[in-house]
């Protein structure tokens, strides 16, 4: 008997199904080491399925890729728009920090798992469009910031100001992720240690008042 075909609801969800498992067992285990036919026990079904919906591990992890960097880029596009860009940069920060705590595996995956990128050749996202690349939309502020000359000269230009904020942001997130239930050190609240390096970084790359 021929196996019953599935609406496009459910295979929809399924194809959720699969990406979900292969996320978890990439972060797990790294990329390299996971194979198809281990998604496919994952998910209870057979490597034959996986291809039904995925040509190869590449393309796979391509489509984890873009659904999770458009993820984070529509999170970031929902923030309230403040009245200018510094407090844009601000609510930025804030967002990007809450996505990294409530998607913690989608956070290691893209931002702290080795040879996990988009590849400009083969991802359906745009990149540079704000509406689909985060850092796209985080330089679009800090560009606007830098065209009100709020910044020091010696700061740099627009992407190097950017990756710097980027920068100390993640290395509150990636701590928070990797080490939050270590009680070696008294860790203060997340939210204050975010806040705190926003402020100090801001510091050292805005002009006097």
């Amino acid at each position: 008997m021929p196996p019953k075909t599935k609406t496009p609801e459910q295979r929809s969800a399924l194809q959720q199904l699969i990406l979900d498992a292969a996320r978890e067992l990439f972060v797990a285990r790294g990329i390299e080491a996971v194979s198809m036919r281990e998604i496919a026990k994952r998910v209870g079904y057979s490597p034959t399925t996986l291809y039904l919906y995925f040509q190869d591990k590449q393309h796979l992890l391509q489509t984890l890729c873009d659904h999770d960097f458009l993820t984070l880029a529509h999170e970031l596009r929902a923030l309230e728009q403040e009245d200018n860009p510094l407090a844009q940069i601000k609510a930025l920060c804030q967002s990007y920090s809450r996505y990294a705590q409530l998607y913690p595996n989608q956070y290691r995956l893209m931002f702290m798992t080795p040879k996990f990128n988009i590849s400009k050749d083969t991802t359906t996202l745009r990149h540079g469009n704000p509406e689909q690349d985060a850092y796209a939309y985080l330089l679009a502020m800090v560009e606007s910031a830098h065209q009100q000359q709020v910044f020091r000269p010696e700061a740099g230009d627009s992407n190097l100001i950017a990756q710097t904020l980027w920068a100390g942001i993640h290395g509150v997130c990636s701590l928070q992720i990797i080490f939050a239930e270590d009680d070696w050190l008294d860790w203060q609240a997340y939210e204050a240690r975010v806040h705190l390096m926003q402020q100090t970084l801001l510091a050292g790359l805005l002009k006097p008042a």
